[in-house]
């Protein structure tokens, strides 16, 4: 079975969760991590964590959380991370794409969730999109490892998380035509690499334009076997392994 470790599943995304679940069964994708991110999505998570046996989660706040999240929300944070499905803390992190009005923000809240997690001794999810000298910098104060979700950067930055102890989370835009994220993944080493979805958001090829779903994870697989030059079965059992020695899975 595939492992999809970071995707996101509510209410308002998909009318007939159970269906989902069970197309994912089918396509071989089980367990599933999902991410709640903020106040709302992360009481959602957890609830379906107790539902479902294949559902874990991981918590914490977004960037875009940074001016809304106070230190109230953060110790219940705290609390909520002892939920016994609870994976790692994430995603968490910086985001200047649509600009750095709020950097400093955005830092404060990321350096309090780092030293969370690094209490707690729990791994991370990393968010972070046209802030990469800043996460770097970040996560250097700290003792972590994880997963750098959604990664799209070169295979320089790649190999600077690599030597740090993250893994990278390959999703979606390595299908697409115009990346060039195809060739860094060719270049690192396969057991670094974790599979995502991050569902409903970045549908592979040849399905974008629909809603994404994790049972569309085994066509990225495909393409990083593609790209690696090695089985399909190899990407798979490969990254599930290190997707269970990240989360601490059975």
């Amino acid at each position: 079975m595939f492992i999809d470790t970071h995707c996101h599943l509510s209410k308002a995304d998909y009318k007939d969760v159970d269906q989902i679940l069970e197309e994912n069964r089918k396509a071989g994708v089980s367990p599933i991590i999902i991410s709640g991110c903020t106040e709302k999505s992360i009481l959602e998570s957890l609830d379906y964590s107790r539902k479902y046996s294949d559902i874990f989660v991981t918590i914490g706040y977004h960037p875009s959380e940074a001016n809304v999240v106070d230190d109230t929300l953060l110790s219940l944070l705290e609390k909520q991370l002892q939920f016994d499905k609870v994976v790692a803390l994430g995603e968490i992190g910086l985001d200047y794409h649509y600009g750095k009005e709020n950097k400093e923000e955005q830092i404060n809240l990321f350096e309090k969730q780092l030293a969370i997690a690094q209490k707690h001794n729990l791994p991370v999810v990393i968010h972070s999109r046209d802030a990469t000298f800043d996460t770097i910098q970040c996560l250097k104060k700290y003792t972590l490892n994880g997963i750098i979700h959604c990664f799209s950067g070169s295979f320089e930055t790649a190999m600077e998380y690599i030597r740090m102890g993250f893994v990278l989370g390959i999703g979606g835009v390595i299908t697409f035509k115009n990346s060039n994220l195809g060739d860094v993944v060719a270049r690192i080493p396969i057991d670094s690499i974790v599979l995502e979805t991050d569902s409903p958001y970045l549908t592979p090829t040849p399905h974008r334009g629909e809603q994404n779903s994790s049972k569309y994870l085994p066509l990225i697989a495909q393409k990083i076997a593609v790209c690696k030059n090695i089985p399909l079965d190899e990407v798979k059992d490969i990254t599930t392994l290190t997707a269970k020695r990240i989360f601490h899975l059975d």
